[in-house]
C-alpha cells in the first residue's frame, strides 16, 4: 500500500494491496479481522506517516499511525464478520472501506483524511473517477475492483483444491462464470476512468506563486520571522524585475504561502509597510499567508488579500486548525501524559466559513480564488465549499518547513492534483519551502519546485465555472455507502447468518456461497 503514494507513485499497488487485504480478512470473523486490520494498518501508516515525527520524535508519529491503523482494524472487524462464511464479498468489502475512510476523515477532533486511497491515484485511470463522486467514489471503485480480483483468485484455488481431492472433478476446464467474470469486472472497473473527460478549456489568467524559502528547516524555522518575510519580498521583486524587463508576463494575481509573514502584518507597521511597498511595485493583488494576534489570547492562521492603493481588503481564517499542532484539545487531560502540550502556548482559532477572494485580471476577467491553508486541502468539505461558494480557481497555501526533506510535501501536492481533477479547477499550490506548482484542471502539475530552494512558479491557468458531478453530489456517496453497509449488517443479524462463523473454506462452493458472491 505504501508504494501507491509519493514518492513511489506505483498506483497499481493500491488495488493489489486491497486485494490481499480482502483475501486476508475473508472468513476470519470480527476479532481476527480487527487484529489483522490493525497489524496491516500499522505496516502501512507507520512508514507512510514517518514525516510527522521528523522533528518532534517517535511518540507523536507512532501515536498518529496507531490511531489511523485502528480504523483499518475496525474495517477488518466489520468485513471479517460480514464474510465469515468464507467467501469474498466484493460489495461488502468496498462499502466497509469507504465507510472506514469516511470515519477516519471525521474523528477524532475533526479527523485526519491524509493518505485516503484516492490521494495516490492522480496518474491512474481510477483517479479520473474523482470528477464523478469525489475521493470516496474513487476509494469505492478501487476496493470493489480489488475484491473482485480476490474473488477470482479464491475461486481458482478452490477449483484446484477440488481437483486434487479424491473423487473430485477431473476436468481441467476452469468454470468461466465463477473465475472469469470477477476478473473481467475488475478489468472494466480499472479502465472505466479513461472514459471520464477532464476539460481544461476556459478563459485564462496569469498567476505567480512565490516560494521564498526559510533560513533553516525544523520546528524553529520561523525563529527568524523577518528573514522569512524578507525572502518572499526579495523573490517577488526579482520576479517583478523580469516582468518590467519584458522577460515574463505580468501576473494577474500573486500568491505567497502559509507563514510568509508570521509577523502580524496588520499590527506591525514594518511588516505592513514592506508588504504594501511590494504590492505597489507589483501593481497587482497579492495574497499573503500570515498569523494574526487575534482574538485576544489566541492566534489566527490567515490568508490576507492586499490590493494596490487599497491595502488589506479581505481575509480568510483557517477553518480547520491542526489538533496538537495549532491547538491542544482537552489540554488539561493530555497534560497528564505529556508536558509537551504546553509548547503550543496560544491556541489557533477556527475561521467562520469558506474563503473566496475576488479580483479582476488585467483583461477584466474575474478571478474568484477559493482558499485552503495547508492540511485543509485533504478535507473534502473545505475544498468543496470553496467551489460551491463560486471559486473558479483554487489556491492552496502551505508551509512544509516543519517536515524537512520528507515525503510530506509530495504527498500534499498529490492531493492538490486530485482536487483539480475533482472540481475541474486550476490550483495554485504554493509552499514556503516546496514543493510548489501550478496545476491545470486535468491534474497535471507544472513547474514543480525542489525542496528548500527559493523559486517562483508562473504562468497562465484556465478559470472554469462549470461544476463537476462530484461537486454537485457532495457527501452523498459516503452517506449512501454508510446506509448500504448498515442495511447489510442488519440483514446479516436478522438472517441469523452467524451460524457458520469460523467455518473453514470447503473445496466445493455451495449454492449459499454463490448467493454471497452476488453481494
Amino acid at each position: 500500500m505504501c508504494l501507491a503514494f509519493p514518492t513511489f507513485d506505483v498506483w497499481v499497488a493500491a488495488p493489489l494491496a486491497l486485494a490481499l487485504w480482502a483475501w486476508a480478512w475473508t472468513g476470519v470473523g470480527a476479532r481476527r479481522g480487527f487484529l489483522t486490520g490493525l497489524v496491516g494498518g500499522l505496516a502501512f501508516f507507520v512508514p507512510s506517516l514517518s514525516w510527522s515525527g521528523i522533528y518532534v520524535g517517535s511518540l507523536p508519529w507512532l501515536a498518529l499511525a496507531t490511531l489511523e491503523a485502528l480504523f483499518l482494524g475496525l474495517a477488518g472487524a466489520l468485513y471479517g464478520w460480514l464474510s465469515r462464511r468464507g467467501s469474498v464479498r466484493p460489495l461488502a468489502f468496498a462499502l466497509v472501506w469507504v465507510v472506514a475512510e469516511g470515519f477516519r476523515a471525521r474523528a477524532p477532533y475533526g479527523g485526519f483524511p491524509w493518505l485516503k486511497l484516492a490521494f495516490g491515484q492522480a496518474d491512474s485511470p481510477f483517479g479520473r473517477l474523482v470528477a464523478l463522486g469525489g475521493a470516496p467514489f474513487v476509494g469505492f471503485v478501487i476496493a470493489l475492483c480489488a475484491a473482485l480480483l480476490a474473488l477470482g483468485a479464491q475461486h481458482a484455488l478452490r477449483v484446484l483444491a477440488a481437483r486434487r481431492t479424491p473423487g473430485g472433478p477431473t476436468s481441467s476446464r476452469m468454470p468461466s462464470r465463477r473465475f472469469v467474470l470477477p476478473l473481467a469486472g475488475a478489468l472494466v472497473l480499472g479502465l472505466a476512468g479513461l472514459a471520464v473527460p477532464l476539460p481544461t478549456d476556459g478563459p485564462s489568467a496569469q498567476f505567480l506563486g512565490v516560494q521564498g524559502n526559510v533560513p533553516h528547516p525544523g520546528l524553529d524555522f520561523n525563529s527568524e520571522r523577518r528573514a522569512v518575510l524578507d525572502n518572499h519580498i526579495a523573490a517577488t521583486l526579482k520576479a517583478q524585475a523580469d516582468v518590467d524587463a519584458g522577460r515574463a508576463p505580468a501576473p494577474d494575481l500573486v500568491v505567497w504561502p502559509e507563514n510568509a509573514s508570521d509577523i502580524d502584518p496588520l499590527r506591525n507597521a514594518d511588516a505592513k509597510d514592506l508588504i504594501l511597498e511590494t504590492v505597489a511595485a507589483l501593481r497587482r493583488p497579492l495574497i499573503v499567508g500570515g498569523l494574526l494576534a487575534e482574538p485576544v489570547g489566541f492566534v489566527s492562521n490567515v490568508s490576507l488579500l492586499f490590493e494596490p492603493g487599497k491595502g488589506n481588503t479581505d481575509r480568510y481564517v483557517k477553518r480547520h486548525p491542526v489538533p496538537f499542532a495549532e491547538y491542544i484539545p482537552n489540554r488539561a487531560f493530555w497534560r497528564n501524559f505529556s508536558a509537551e502540550v504546553d509548547l503550543v502556548r496560544r491556541d489557533f482559532v477556527p475561521g467562520p466559513g469558506p474563503g473566496l477572494f475576488t479580483v479582476k485580471s488585467a483583461s477584466g476577467q474575474p478571478i474568484r480564488a477559493g482558499l485552503a491553508i495547508c492540511f485543509e486541502v485533504a478535507y473534502d468539505d473545505i475544498m468543496r465549499d470553496a467551489v460551491q461558494t463560486g471559486a473558479n480557481v483554487l489556491v492552496v497555501q502551505t508551509n512544509n518547513a516543519t517536515f524537512g526533506f520528507t515525503v510530506e510535501s509530495p504527498q500534499q501536492l498529490a492531493i492538490s492534483r486530485l482536487r483539480a481533477m475533482e472540481f475541474g479547477r486550476s490550483v495554485v499550490h504554493v509552499s514556503t519551502v516546496g514543493q510548489s506548482a501550478l496545476i491545470t484542471p486535468d491534474g497535471t502539475a507544472h513547474q514543480v519546485t525542489s525542496l528548500f530552494t527559493q523559486a517562483v512558479v508562473r504562468g497562465a491557468l484556465p478559470l472554469r465555472d462549470a461544476t463537476t458531478l462530484a461537486t454537485r453530489v457532495g457527501e452523498a456517496p459516503e452517506w449512501v455507502a454508510a446506509a448500504a453497509l448498515l442495511t447489510m449488517l442488519a440483514l446479516g443479524l436478522l438472517g441469523g447468518r452467524g451460524a457458520g462463523a469460523g467455518a473453514p473454506d470447503v473445496p466445493g462452493p455451495t449454492k449459499d456461497e454463490d448467493d454471497d458472491d452476488a453481494a
